[in-house]
């Protein structure tokens, strides 16, 4: 049978009008460790679309546009490199950049909160709504916003309701959820092969058209079948209970750890075991010091925050136990520390190797070398730090933090040094506190030549090869481990 040409070419008009212009330029409100990779993945995949990240950091700007980012992520120095100026931009103009884009990421700080209502619990959403208003200010035509930052359940709905309640004639908005997958250290290869992207929008046709406009961008690189379509609050649940999920794998391997010492059980061996159970898997079951970083601890709060609003006790309090479980972690090492060296640390010389909260990272936030360090402190122990990315300003920053009641002892007890053999000389232990690559192949009968004798080493990361050092002559502390150290021979 033969079609109709006429009809078909009408039908090519129908389906033509019915699709809306993609986008071709982005506005990402917010340089930082979300806003800035993702944001470079998408320049680097979609070369037809202007993208602009925004920020009202000066200082963070004029980083992005040099030689030296303002944040370490392998990888991502050659995308922007290949990208800045050609498709990708970095400015402080933020009106231009809302004006100008179809398409407004909001990837901007959700801290904790540290005053008022739900302190230490609940996510601070001040720098979400100073985005949401100064987008309703300057915004003119269409626009798609993106709530990127992770947030509590519903914050999309206060973002609609600031839009929406400062609505100029010629501006029309739909609110969508799109939360990072990242962990930092791997957040380009999180970006470029993701497990999942999730977007969250209104379920009707102007959200469900919103919706296959942001998946059109990532369909340049990440396949369809990765794509969940979802509402707005299933989107922004999953961000947070996803990583709930992760924390609490974390505290459940530490608290088995406490057995294993206990016992003489081996820890490693138990994650062995757990982990070839395909319904748990092996990630993150590596007993170590605890999490840290900017994500764990504040989402946790945040859903044991919103469990306690929803009067749904009994559930912030099993979350809770998680942040519980990871805060006795980290005391637990430093007690052992203490314990080790004959009930006394002060003016003991201790070399903290590592202090960004994992590997291949320049960030520090939460750590478990902040709470280690400040237990430490409080013992008046003399700490030396090296870490090769952390930044020397931003670790007595931390120290100095937890350290609100006594400040002047941060100068009085903290030094950081370039060196780890410089770091360990004279030192009575070496505490190994993140788990990067070059602390397995450290020179250690250099480092043990250099200590006060015994001579301990605490791996809070499972990382050395502890019969090679109780051979060298160290006395090896393990968590979720108990050795046969040289100084128990003579007991």
């Amino acid at each position: 049978m033969e079609s109709d040409p006429a009809k078909s070419a009408t039908d090519n008009v129908d389906i033509q009008s019915s699709i809306k212009p993609r986008i071709n330029c982005i506005c990402c409100i917010g340089a930082g460790y979300v806003g800035g990779p993702t944001c470079a993945v998408i320049a680097l995949k979609c070369p037809q679309i202007r993208v602009v990240i925004v920020d009202l950091s000066q200082r963070r700007i004029d980083a992005w546009n040099s030689d030296n980012l303002p944040i370490y992520e392998p990888g991502l120095d050659e995308i922007v490199k290949q990208c800045r100026g050609k498709n990708l931009f970095f400015s402080t103009d933020i009106d231009s950049g809302i004006r100008d884009a179809q398409l407004i990421f909001i990837s901007v700080n959700t801290p904790t909160k540290t005053y008022g209502i739900g302190k230490g619990r609940a996510t601070d959403l001040k720098f979400v709504e100073a985005a949401a208003r100064h987008i309703s200010q300057v915004a003119r035509g269409q626009k798609i916003i993106v709530e990127k930052s992770t947030v509590p359940v519903r914050a999309a709905e206060s973002i609609a309701k600031i839009l929406y309640s400062n609505l100029h004639q010629d501006v029309s908005y739909e609110v969508l959820s799109n939360p990072e997958f990242l962990a930092e250290g791997t957040a380009i290869n999180d970006l470029l092969q993701p497990d999942r992207v999730l977007i969250g929008g209104r379920q009707n046709k102007a959200g469900n058209e919103a919706i296959d406009q942001l998946a059109w961008i990532y369909e340049h690189w990440v396949p369809s079948s990765k794509l969940i379509r979802t509402n707005v609050w299933s989107s922004e649940l999953s961000k947070l209970a996803s990583n709930a999920f992760l924390a609490q794998k974390v505290s459940s391997i530490n608290s088995v750890s406490a057995i294993c010492e206990a016992t003489g059980a081996d820890i490693s061996d138990v994650a062995h075991a757990i982990g070839l159970d395909k319904r748990i898997s092996s990630k993150y079951l590596q007993a170590s010091i605890g999490f840290g970083g900017s994500c764990f601890q504040k989402d946790v709060l945040s859903l044991t925050y919103i469990c306690e609003a929803l009067n749904l006790p009994e559930v912030a309090d099993y979350w809770h136990q998680v942040i519980v479980m990871n805060d006795y972690q980290k005391k637990r090492f430093a007690r052992k520390i203490i314990q080790c060296l004959f009930q006394t640390v002060s003016n003991k010389r201790i070399a903290l190797f590592g202090f960004t909260f994992k590997k291949d990272t320049a960030d520090t936030r939460e750590s478990s070398s902040i709470y280690i360090g400040k237990y430490l402190m409080d013992e008046e122990a003399n700490l030396v730090i090296y870490d090769p990315k952390a930044n020397k300003d931003q670790i007595i920053s931390d120290l100095l933090c937890v350290s609100s009641q006594d400040p002047e002892r941060v100068d009085r007890l903290v030094s950081v040094v370039n060196d780890p053999y410089k770091a360990a000389k004279d030192a009575h232990a070496v505490a190994i506190c993140t788990e990067w690559d070059e602390f397995k192949v450290l020179d250690y009968e250099k480092i043990y030549s250099s200590m006060y004798k015994p001579a301990y080493i605490f791996d809070g990361r499972l990382i050395l090869d502890h019969e090679a050092l109780l051979r060298i002559g160290f006395n090896v502390e393990v968590v979720g481990k108990v050795m046969n150290n040289p100084i128990n021979n003579f007991l």
